[in-house]
């Protein structure tokens, strides 16, 4: 597997993610629209952690920069 998500992309998914958390405990988005939110955000955890998105791959975007040759 490799890497197609550069860090700007990680940070503003761990953003969202803080974003739904937040929503979700105070109450604000609660119900079936909730926990679709928190299984979307832990999708994004995941990915960033890991680097790669497979829906990238399917659109065939890559954020990662690139490695210059020397």
């Amino acid at each position: 597997m490799k890497k197609n998500m550069g860090n700007t992309d990680k940070i503003i998914r761990l953003i969202i993610v803080a974003g739904i958390a937040i929503l979700y405990f105070t109450g604000v988005i609660t119900g079936t629209i909730g926990i679709v939110l928190l299984i979307l955000a832990g999708v994004f955890v995941l990915t960033s952690l890991v680097g790669f998105c497979p829906l990238y791959t399917l659109f065939g975007m890559n954020t990662c920069p690139r490695k210059e040759a020397k």
